[in-house]
């Protein structure tokens, strides 16, 4: 049942181009419910002025949905929708640095035709 509630929540959710605050939250039916239990999703817009300010949005609204979130930290994506790039870096001064690897691999299932790297330097 959990996967169900799962399958709707969104990998994905950036603005559609510039550079923004992301966060990468894990999702699940509670704090560590274990492998097929859970999913890591990536948040992220321009509108936002700090990190928390994505999280306690989109978790509000999975949320709803009886599921559970967790921050795994933040940084910040420059989206290139024309040059079909995507570069992932940075941190969160609250959350701390998310795994940008992790965030990549979501980016590029969700871009297939992109170009998506990352990078630990940079705020």
């Amino acid at each position: 049942m959990a996967a169900e509630g799962l399958e709707r929540v969104a990998d994905v959710q950036i603005e559609a181009g510039g550079v923004f605050k992301y966060v990468l939250i894990r999702v699940g039916r509670d704090c560590g419910s274990g492998p097929g239990g859970e999913k890591d999703i990536v948040r992220g817009w321009a509108s936002a002025e700090y990190h928390a300010d994505i999280y306690d949005e989109a978790c509000a609204e999975i949320e709803k949905q009886g599921l559970h979130c967790e921050c795994q930290g933040g940084g910040r994506i420059k989206h290139d929708s024309g040059a079909k790039t995507i570069h992932v870096y940075g941190y969160s001064m609250g959350f701390g640095r998310a795994k940008h690897e992790i965030t990549m691999k979501i980016l590029k299932a969700k871009y297939p035709d992109y170009s998506v790297t990352w990078a630990d330097e940079g705020y």
